[in-house]
């Protein structure tokens, strides 16, 4: 408690303690109520966007990428005007549910979504988005009923210990709208309903480039120029560029790119190692990050990295994006009959996280990290690489050779 005395600076006393917490009717025991949000004083100079919050490192807005854990390894969430590059494992069979969690999330957080693809319908992409789960839903699952263990004997000492209840408490499971960051049943879809509420734009590639087009010479394929003309027609257009303030409420784009690289998007990247459009991926990475600096949009890319042969290629790419994830699937591996790795599918690499206004890039000191699908949620951990056995012989062959 801060005492104000009538003395010199450092003159403390009994008495000036006394008429300063008189004077401003406080006790040494006043309990705190939570926090003021948005229209208490100093909250207005806060960007309150719906499914955002600051990031406690640096203030930078960020927003959810769907799964709570990868929010935590990513130092609190996606940034906003930054691109998630994910490497997509060899069979393609787990990173679409990361592409998959980060559109859900936009929709259940009323997010407008931009989603691109060369070999899916976006419209069929969003029906096959997992289903929230919120609180009631996930009591509902697991059959327990919270409230069982409470009595009133609990319930009084909780009373006396209110102290206790301010405590940050650790997210076991799902948790209602208003959270950020939220769960998802990978074993239901979305519902309709909130498809239809949503807002959300298309990127079909065959839809877009006609056999007659004729496009001016330049380092990018038709595709790639066709889908950055979209983008920054949505940015500008419908306010979400920072030079054009927002008529209505500020809202967050979501952008989703599915595969991108690949030959469907008529980039040879993949099929040959010395290529002539790689020039064309690197270049629309550039120019796409330069658009999103400047608005208020987050992406998310999906790249076929194992088909790339060169690997300058794929240093470029890292490079030029901000987030970087690996996905590395056991299917058709030796690790797939590992004992070490039985209750896991697939292992998880954090390759870059974004130092924001700066040239450097941070490497995830987290390593270690597995994924597994348990009953319907999709789980990151760290694992332990060896079991006690080996730590024990690994100690006491520490111990001899010194």
């Amino acid at each position: 408690m801060a005492a104000v005395g009538s003395g010199g600076p450092g003159t403390w006393s009994p008495g000036s303690v006394a008429a300063a917490a008189s004077k401003h009717s406080v006790t040494s025991f006043q309990r705190r109520g939570p926090r003021a949000s948005g229209t208490e004083s100093g909250g207005s100079r806060l960007v309150s966007i719906a499914g955002t919050r600051p990031s406690v490192r640096n203030g930078q807005l960020l927003v959810s990428t769907g799964l709570p854990a990868l929010d935590q390894l990513l130092g609190g969430g996606l940034a906003v005007g930054t691109v998630l590059l994910i490497e997509e494992d060899k069979y393609n069979t787990y990173s679409p549910l990361l592409f998959k969690y980060f559109l859900a999330e936009g929709i259940v957080t009323g997010h407008t979504l931009l989603v691109a693809s060369a070999k899916e319908d976006p419209a069929d992409i969003l029906q096959g988005l997992p289903a929230p789960l919120l609180d009631d839903n996930y009591k509902k699952e697991l059959g327990e009923d919270v409230h069982s263990h409470e009595t009133p004997e609990f319930n009084s000492k909780m009373k006396i210990a209110w102290r206790y209840q301010l405590l940050p408490k650790m997210e076991a499971g799902p948790v209602s709208s208003s959270k950020f960051g939220h769960y998802y049943d990978v074993s239901k879809k979305i519902p309709q309903e909130l498809i239809e509420a949503s807002k959300w734009h298309g990127f079909f590639l065959p839809e877009k480039i006609s056999s007659t087009l004729n496009e001016e010479p330049c380092s990018l394929t038709p595709g790639y120029m066709k889908l950055l003309q979209f983008i920054q027609k949505i940015i500008y257009e419908e306010g979400f560029d920072g030079s054009n303030p927002q008529k209505k409420q500020k809202n967050i784009l979501r952008i989703g790119i599915q595969s991108l690289g690949s030959p469907l998007w008529g980039d040879d990247v993949c099929c040959t190692e010395n290529c002539d459009n790689s020039h064309s991926l690197t270049k629309f990475l550039y120019i796409l990050r330069g658009l999103l600096r400047t608005s208020l949009s987050a992406c998310i890319i999906t790249v076929p990295t194992h088909f790339i042969q060169n690997k300058a290629i794929i240093a470029r790419i890292t490079n030029l994006s901000d987030t970087v994830i690996h996905l590395e699937s056991f299917i058709g591996s030796n690790r797939e009959t590992n004992p070490l790795y039985k209750d896991y599918h697939g292992l998880i690499h954090i390759r870059q996280i974004p130092r924001l206004n700066n040239l450097m890039c941070d490497v995830s000191d987290v390593k270690d990290l597995a994924f597994k699908l348990k009953r319907k949620l999709f789980i990151i951990e760290n694992i332990n690489m060896m079991d006690d056995k080996d730590k024990y012989v690994s100690q006491n062959y520490s111990t001899l050779s010194l």
